[in-house]
């Protein structure tokens, strides 16, 4: 699999000519395209099967797409937008990154020069992945040992944070209880001890509180794991 075949990109462009032009030229490049008339649509999308880049047009039916990256970034979504505009005036732009765009291209462009955005936001992106870890809107900085749930922080206790950097950096794996205490405090699993159950418990009700978009699940009789809740299923137990 290249680079780009494993990257999904969303469009978002009212003007159809427009939007099967950069849907044939991604699709041709590589990419996975998912390709939608108007801003709604657009978060919808991201909401079934979050993309690795979206590409915004500015004036849209429904919402516009600088709605839409206002909306992602109230929502903690630090995915990479590019914006699309026949607006060139500075404050246009500003308007844009204000909103918060990553980049912004205006009517009309060369397919060489989208491309090359393209390939520097997610390489961009990509190195600042390597510094977080992002499931749903749940965010794990690393360095900083900070957390955010909807871009706001949360506050948690060293064994908190690294019971859930535990879990978020094997999102989708079931890690048995075993595995947890070991990773955690060090010390051979017992089967009367509690202390797990607690602490994941805390995390519950700081960062997990919300039914509909649990991220933290229960493997009854083995363990824990994270799935972002756009998933639609648990993922098949893998035990680690």
């Amino acid at each position: 699999m290249t680079e780009t075949q494993s990257k999904k990109i969303i469009i978002a462009e009212d003007d159809q000519a427009v939007r099967d032009s950069l849907d044939r030229a991604l699709r041709y490049e590589g990419y996975s395209v998912i390709s939608v008339n108007n801003g709604s649509q657009a978060l919808e999308e991201s909401q079934i099967s979050p993309p690795d880049l979206f590409i915004l047009d500015v004036m849209m039916p429904v919402v516009d797409g600088l709605s839409v990256c206002r909306a992602l970034r109230r929502n903690g979504d630090k995915t990479p937008v590019l914006i699309l505009t026949a607006k060139h005036e500075v404050a246009d732009r500003v308007a844009g990154l204000d909103a918060g765009a990553d980049d912004y291209l205006v009517k009309p462009f060369s397919l060489d020069e989208l491309l090359a955005r393209i390939r520097a936001l997610l390489r961009r992106f990509d190195d600042q992945a390597e510094h977080s870890r992002v499931i749903g809107d749940l965010t794990l900085e690393y360095g900083s040992r900070k957390v955010f749930r909807e871009g706001k922080e949360v506050d948690l206790t060293k064994t908190e944070y690294d019971l859930l950097e535990l879990l978020m950096r094997n999102a989708n794996l079931v890690l048995t209880r075993e595995r947890i205490y070991e990773a955690i405090w060090d010390y051979d699993f017992e089967t009367n001890s509690k202390s797990l159950d607690v602490y994941i418990g805390y995390l519950r009700r700081k960062v997990d509180n919300n039914p509909e978009t649990r991220l933290i699940h229960t493997i009854r009789g083995v363990g824990y794991c994270s799935v972002s809740y756009t998933h639609l299923t648990l993922p098949t137990i893998l035990l680690v």
